[in-house]
């Protein structure tokens, strides 16, 4: 016997969810009811729907925040959503949301039903070209083996078995992964945006990867990469196994507290782009705390990004959760240029946890973050660094971080993979001929030099 296809109305409207749930129920489904957000979820730990029929305006938790709950770490939701609403200006929002589809209220039911019929048996036919020849499919792992000629017999076994591993990148993280999996000998690709700056390309280049340039922002590069995931099984670092990917990141707040000698900073800024590092760093300082190798003090997490790609900051300084995708990033800051940001949501709750602030910078003012930074401190920045020290200029300047408390910065990124956003903007060199009378003519103004 066919099973049934299960679908779950979540809807404050009793009435209304009750005469849903007949009409599907008449027409072969199974269904699950909730009356919010929070129900929704807790009925998700016990079944598992086909789709779910989602009212947005809901008490103790609304249709939006429970998508968001939903969503995996590629910003897509782990069930097909099928949405209500009572407002029928609102289909871009959703087409950016990449929600499957919405009826706005009132609305036909045997309409809202062939909807619904049409989203499950599209994604039916995905899950089974994704679930077949699983044998053919290659796999993907990490090696964790101190002992090198161990480590390059293992992995040259894993390649023989189909083995690969692979990354969605604005650039760091490619580097890393390439130059991980030539130590390990395991077979690598990348995939980036096609403008990335040479210097990043170049530094993946050389470690003998695959790197694979695709037409578009980041967001499509990370959609593509979901999809090779899917049907090819391969161990993407940031997106089938970001979470390991995401814990990672814990160890650049472990390393703040060591080297302020087991304290934690009074205030500290990071750059966002998808917004994982800034919770993390949360995570770190918090864990860190319970388990008392640092002091319970307070502590506040700013946030910081580039003004052409910024969503999460827009969302912020509007008060708002609700981190609307920017569909055409445009920044000199292209390793912060992810328009849908998968921890948006949660950096911005860490920032509220700790009562920081987030702030955002044009990008004149991130090639000044960057000569600041340098002409100061002897630190050369990418431009995600010059993004971090802009915007802790800003919020310095507005009193957010009082001039008096400790302050760490993030710079997430040497200078000398973005040189392209600085040329011509720092000046240029002075040329002499080989002569000491060249030279003291073009000193004379700044050291007094005897003749």
């Amino acid at each position: 016997m066919e099973k049934k296809s299960l679908i779950m109305l979540i809807d404050d409207e009793k009435d209304l969810v009750d005469m849903l749930s007949f009409q599907f129920q008449a027409k072969g489904y199974d269904t699950v009811t909730a009356s919010n957000g929070l129900e929704g979820l807790e009925m998700l730990n016990k079944v598992r729907p086909d789709l779910i029929v989602l009212d947005l305006n809901m008490p103790k938790m609304g249709g939006i925040e429970f998508y968001q709950k939903i969503c995996g770490s590629d910003g897509r939701p782990a069930y097909p959503v099928l949405v209500l609403t009572a407002r029928a200006n609102m289909e871009q929002l959703f087409k950016d949301l990449e929600i499957d589809g919405f009826m706005a209220k009132p609305f036909d039911v045997d309409q809202l039903i062939q909807e619904a019929e049409i989203i499950i048996k599209k994604k039916a036919q995905i899950s089974k070209v994704v679930q077949q020849d699983k044998k053919s499919l290659l796999r993907s792992v990490y090696v964790i083996e101190n002992d090198q000629p161990v480590r390059e017999e293992i992995a040259l076994a894993l390649l023989r078995a189909g083995y690969r591993v692979a990354c969605a990148s604005t650039g760091n993280l490619a580097n890393s992964v390439a130059a991980n999996a030539a130590n390990a000998g395991l077979k690598s690709y990348v995939l980036i945006p096609s403008n990335l700056e040479q210097g990043k390309v170049l530094g993946s280049l050389v470690y003998g990867t695959n790197v694979i340039g695709i037409k578009g922002p980041y967001d499509q590069v990370n959609r593509l990469c979901s999809e090779i995931a899917g049907k090819y099984g391969w161990g993407f670092v940031n997106v089938n196994l970001r979470p390991y990917y995401a814990e990672g990141s814990k160890t650049m707040g472990f390393e703040i507290a060591e080297q302020l000698g087991w304290k934690l900073p009074r205030h500290t800024v990071a750059c966002m782009a998808s917004g994982s590092l800034l919770t993390k760093i949360h995570k770190a300082y918090k864990e860190f705390i319970d388990l008392g190798i640092v002091e319970q003090s307070d502590f506040t997490i700013h946030g910081a990004q580039a003004s052409g790609c910024s969503p999460i900051s827009t969302a912020f300084k509007a008060g708002s959760e609700m981190v609307k995708p920017v569909q055409n990033p445009d920044t000199i800051a292209k390793s912060l240029a992810i328009g849908t940001p998968a921890d948006g949501y949660y950096a911005i709750r860490s920032m509220k946890e700790t009562g920081g602030s987030c702030e955002d910078c044009s990008d004149e003012e991130i090639v000044e973050g960057i000569k600041l930074l340098a002409e100061t401190t002897g630190i050369f920045a990418e431009t995600a660094g010059g993004v971090t020290v802009a915007c802790a200029k800003k919020l310095i300047e507005t009193g957010k971080i009082p001039k008096d408390e400790s302050a760490v910065l993030c710079i997430t990124g040497h200078g000398l993979k973005t040189q392209e956003a600085i040329i011509g903007k720092v000046g240029e060199p002075r040329v002499i001929g080989a002569s000491l009378r060249e030279f003291e003519a073009l000193v004379a103004d700044e050291v007094n030099v005897k003749s």
